[in-house]
């Protein structure tokens, strides 16, 4: 006799067309549709998911265009289907040897509440529940790892060198600021809003940071912050940011490419201007994509575990409650809506949060 199979609700977020200028909340649609909760029998290696807690990061935007990718990572969203990202997930039913009904795991999984992941080959275990689940679509997961790998492997960092960090309150900034004070680093950040800035002082303990959007000058902002130049740069703006660090940069100075989120929604990216300075004052720039360091999560963990649980190290999370204002919590990056990492709780009680 074959088992009788629970069909269920499938609430999703679809993404509707590709995207010129900022993004929209109607370039995306809320719908429902229906699921089986079993994995198919064609599905071989398959997990089926229930999805617990998404991440909205900048990165995003660039999957909003129609412009093929050799790497799967940055490849367009389809049209007509749910939108992808990280996310906390709990394996419902699996016909993978390495996954079990009831595991938590942390992978690329769809804006949906259930998703069938049928190459599960990329999802890390959740073993350490004994801190917020939601950290694994931050400090415990991708955000972390790009803070982590692309400050120490990438910025060597020394004790006494200073250290500029640009959107220094998001999911990355706010702990790259953190790992330069662990280092001895005299660090300052620029974020957009008053409040943004008194929690890189008085939260992060960066030992300055301003509001960029009051500066009509960046490259007299810097002078003022950095009278002796800058050592490290960790970039997440591009633009005239970085073009007002490379006449501040130190020689030998290095900058961590990480993003350059004042370019993803125009047409016509911004030109820099001075790049000789990379040539006379020795400067390293490296661009980089933490699924590079994936084969490393466990190093990492071994780091960043014992410094969250000693309170050595501190993050902050924005969380949207509920699927419908996932889109909305997507858009708000891009006008710096959000305070800190921005997550989306699929169910609006937060699912299991501990």
């Amino acid at each position: 006799m074959a088992r009788e199979i629970e069909v269920v609700s499938n609430k999703q977020v679809i993404f509707k067309n590709y995207v010129t200028g900022f993004p929209k909340e109607s370039d995306m649609n809320v719908t429902t549709s229906e699921v089986e909760l079993t994995v198919p029998e064609d599905c071989r290696n398959g997990v089926l998911v229930k999805n617990l807690y998404l991440s909205c990061d900048p990165y995003m935007r660039s999957r909003m265009r129609n412009i093929p990718s050799d790497d799967p990572n940055f490849s367009p969203f389809l049209t007509g289907s749910p939108v992808k990202s990280l996310g906390v997930c709990k394996v419902v039913d699996s016909a993978h040897s390495e996954f079990k009904k009831g595991d938590l795991i942390w992978g690329l999984t769809n804006w949906e509440e259930y998703t069938l992941i049928k190459s599960p080959e990329g999802f890390f275990k959740i073993q350490h529940t004994d801190v917020p689940l939601t950290y694994y679509t931050g400090i415990l997961g991708m955000p972390g790892m790009t803070a982590y790998f692309g400050f120490y492997d990438i910025c060597s960092p020394k004790k006494g060198e200073r250290v500029y960090i640009s959107a220094a309150s998001g999911a990355v900034g706010q702990l790259v600021g953190q790992f330069a004070k662990l280092s001895g680093c005299y660090v300052v950040g620029s974020a957009g809003s008053k409040e943004k800035v008194e929690l890189l002082k008085n939260k992060f303990g960066f030992d300055e940071a301003f509001n960029y959007k009051e500066e009509p000058d960046f490259d007299s902002a810097l002078k003022r912050y950095f009278p002796e130049g800058i050592d490290i740069y960790f970039e997440n703006v591009g633009g005239k940011m970085l073009d007002a660090v490379l006449l501040n940069m130190r020689v030998n100075g290095r900058i961590a490419a990480c993003g350059m989120i004042s370019q993803y929604n125009l047409e016509n990216p911004e030109g820099v201007h001075n790049l000789m300075t990379i040539v006379y004052k020795r400067i390293l720039i490296k661009g980089f994509v933490v699924v590079d360091y994936f084969n490393q999560y466990s190093k990492f963990l071994d780091f960043m575990l014992p410094k969250i649980k000693e309170g050595t190290i501190t993050y902050v999370e924005d969380i949207a409650e509920g699927l419908e204002n996932a889109p909305a919590a997507l858009v708000g990056l891009f006008s710096g809506r959000n305070v800190g990492k921005q997550v989306v709780a699929v169910a609006h009680d937060g699912g299991i949060r501990k």
